[in-house]
């Protein structure tokens, strides 16, 4: 069989806005950022092969895939995939039917658009992967943002499969399930279980009979605590009445106190209302402002405060730089001036200096020529001659030597000349006059920006006090409008808070006022004016009110529970029948619950066969995933862990060489349990996906380090020679490690 391949997708999904994707053959690095579209790809390829379940629904946390990918342009969510399928191309398409999305389907082939027979969008993923969709995402799809592998009934079955005759009708966990099912419909709990029913209902029989022998004396007991109940009832009753003709001269006290506080508010209302009269106050708008002027004005005082101390400080620090810019050598010159000036002297002793470096080069050439010039004079006279003149050639010598001296007394004069212009300076070379002509430049700068900051605090300072003289004249004109007297900026503040509290205080007032008129109504109403004499010669009762109230109630309720039981248990011994039926029914319940109880052994007992069965099965065929899981695992982690063990579950082990005791995924790093399940989901796709789909990574090698994701990358490229792989990554470290490796299609979306 040959491996499907994808050769083309176009999709408006989610933010994919037809967009479109062309991985080769082979090995497909897959390269964007975050938020680039990488996981809507993977999901849109599951979504094709397998469609959308629009019965799924929005949960805390999640969002279906309906709703997670709807475009984003607001466009019909729609796709096209051209796959090489058995060796010819075949494109599907999935569109909206209504409402329902990726409703439509169709399959044909890519060239003759004929419909592919047998192909639906029921089976379409199933047929073409040779899987069902969960036994895909647990192998080739890793798109969820997670490696962890989790079992399934499907994927169970299919390792089972390795091993065993081909078949794949009934998992392990299938049938456990049913047994389980029988197992719950006999013993789960009272409600459901046809054990716990039957004995609940025996139970209850024998209780009926234990009751009929008991009914009679309950009967007699509970006539007797009514008729005490009764008793006290009617004597409470009676305190409570006592409480109630107390509670009246309470009342026309209250009557007495409210009209006394009704008369106080009435009067401090009227007062306010005499004060608000009597001055024209401003709007409550123009009071607020004025409030906040008050309050600039503080604001203004801190900020003079600050400018004060900071001009004292800025004026320090200018007096400070321009007595460290104070220079000697360069006298009330500016940092231009000393530069020019130094540059200037600098100028005049190179010149100076080039001028006795040419005096000595003259003096060099002269020695030169006058050597050139003896050796030939020596020459033609010992050969014309025969010997030479030693008076000549003293002559000579004594003549350059004298030649010799002017120039070398002219070099050294101008030398000296030109150590005078840098003696003033105390430097010896040109470059460290230039050096301090900069230093004095720059402090003479600093000198300049310390009297200039202190110039700008001065400014700003003047400014705030102008400013702080003005409002608060302004606010003193304000509030002397309704507060002549009002004095300073304390007194501003007192007239301004009275001004703007009194509506408030006069609201209060008036409401205190219809509070208290409302209140005395109300106790009117009551009947407090009446005068009524009966409770002077009642007794005061030892308890309270509220215990005697408690108390009566309580009496209430539990005469009226003990009549409910009298008239239940009367009624119960005459509901209850013939004791003989009662005795007949509770041997028919011992012989139906013995019969289930038997039942519920037996399904105990296929339970454990079962379990057995299933663990002698997975000895048989966890070897097989084991070992190529190791393998894998080996290649991925540089033989650090060859051996790979799984449980029923797929939880993962691991074996480090030389180790005896394998480590569960909560002893390892993040990047090793990925590379785990890595191991173990490539090992799934091998052993369980005859068909070969394309593998789907997204992201799964981000927690790799440098050199294991050089293993995987390895690893991936060998796999993919027979199975395609999409690898999608947001990192440039991927790329980095492939650059040199051949086959390999690289994409930037």
């Amino acid at each position: 069989m040959k491996p499907l391949k994808i050769k083309t997708m176009t999709a408006t999904f989610g933010k994919l806005d037809r967009a479109t994707l062309e991985p080769g053959p082979g090995l497909n690095l897959i390269h964007a950022p975050n938020e680039g579209g990488k996981s809507t790809w993977a999901a849109f390829w599951r979504a094709m092969l397998y469609g959308v379940d629009t019965r799924n629904r929005d949960k805390k946390g999640y969002l279906a895939d309906k709703n997670h990918y709807q475009p984003w342009s607001g466009a019909p969510m729609e796709g096209e995939i051209t796959l090489e399928y058995e060796g010819r191309d075949i494109t599907l398409r999935r569109g909206p039917r209504g409402n329902t999305p990726f409703g439509a389907f169709s399959a044909v082939y890519t060239k003759t658009q004929a419909p592919v027979p047998g192909l639906t969008a029921a089976n379409c993923g199933e047929l073409l992967t040779g899987v069902g969709q969960e036994v895909f995402t647990r192998s080739a799809f890793l798109g969820d943002g997670g490696l962890a592998l989790t079992s399934a009934p499907e994927l169970e079955r299919r390792i089972a499969a390795l091993v065993t005759s081909g078949g794949e009708d009934v998992s392990f966990s299938q049938a456990m399930n049913r047994l389980k099912e029988w197992k719950n419909r006999r013993q789960v709990n009272k409600s459901v279980g046809e054990i716990p029913k039957l004995e609940g209902e025996l139970a209850q029989v024998e209780e009926s009979l234990a009751q009929m022998e008991e009914i009679s004396g309950e009967i007699s007991r509970l006539e007797g605590d009514q008729a005490e109940l009764e008793r006290e009832r009617d004597l409470l009753a009676r305190q409570a009445e006592a409480h109630r003709l107390l509670a009246r001269r309470e009342l026309f006290q209250r009557h007495a106190r409210a009209q006394a506080e009704y008369q106080a508010a009435r009067e401090q209302m009227e007062t306010l209302e005499g004060e608000a009269s009597g001055h024209p106050v401003p709007d409550r708008e123009a009071l607020k402002k004025a409030q906040g002027d008050l309050q600039y004005l503080k604001v203004l005082d801190e900020e003079i405060r600050q400018g004060e101390a900071a001009l004292k400080e800025a004026e320090a620090a200018s007096a400070k730089a321009r007595e460290a810019a104070r220079d000697e050598r360069f006298p009330e010159m500016t940092g231009e001036e000393a530069a020019a000036k130094a540059g200037a002297d600098c100028a005049s002793y190179q010149e100076i200096m080039r001028k006795a470096g040419t005096a000595g080069k003259y003096v060099k050439q002269f020695f030169i020529m006058l050597a050139g010039f003896l050796v030939g004079w020596l020459l033609v006279n010992l050969y014309l001659k025969g010997t030479a003149s030693p008076f000549a050639l003293i002559g000579l010598v004594a003549g350059s030597g004298i030649t010799s001296l002017i120039f070398g007394l002219r070099g050294r004069s101008k030398r000296k000349t030109a150590a005078k212009l840098l003696e003033p300076y105390g430097v010896q070379t040109p470059e460290e006059l230039t050096a301090l002509a900069q230093a004095y430049r720059e402090k003479r700068q600093g000198a300049e920006k310390a009297a200039h900051e202190a110039e700008v605090i001065q400014n700003a300072l003047t400014e705030r006090k102008e400013k702080q003289e003005v409002t608060k004249t302004e606010l003193l004109e304000f509030v002397h409008q309704f507060a002549p007297e009002a004095q300073g900026l304390f007194g501003c503040s007192a007239a301004l808070s009275r001004a703007l509290n009194l509506d408030h205080e006069l609201a209060v007032a008036r409401e205190r006022a219809e509070e208290r008129r409302r209140r005395l109504e109300d106790l009117e109403a009551q009947g407090a004016p009446r005068e009524e004499g009966e409770a002077a010669q009642l007794p005061i009762p030892e308890l309270s009110p509220e215990d005697t109230e408690q108390r009566l109630t309580l009496a209430a309720f539990r005469l009226e529970q003990v009549s409910a039981q009298l008239n239940q248990a009367v009624g119960t011994r005459q509901a209850m029948g013939d004791p003989a039926a009662l005795s007949a029914r509770r041997e028919e319940l011992e012989t139906a619950l013995e019969r289930r109880r038997m039942e519920l052994e037996a399904i105990a007992l296929a339970m454990d066969a079962l379990t057995q069965a299933n663990h002698q099965l997975q000895e048989r065929f966890s070897p097989e995933l084991n070992r190529l899981a190791g393998e894998y695992m080996a290649r991925l982690t540089g033989n650090k862990y060859p051996a790979v063990s799984l449980t029923k579950d797929l939880e993962g082990f691991v074996r480090e060489e030389g180790s005896v005791l394998p480590r569960g995924t909560l002893w390892l790093s993040r990047g090793t349990v990925d590379q785990l399940y890595l191991a173990v989901r490539l090992a799934v796709c091998r052993l369980c996906l005859p068909a070969r789909p394309p593998i789907m990574l997204d992201d799964a090698l981000a927690c790799f380090d440098d050199e294991r994701l050089t293993h995987a990358l390895e690893l991936l490229w060998e796999l993919s020679g027979k199975q395609q792989t999409l690898l999608f990554t947001c990192q440039k470290r991927e790329g980095e490690v492939l650059a040199q490796v051949p086959g390999v299609t690289r994409i930037e979306l």
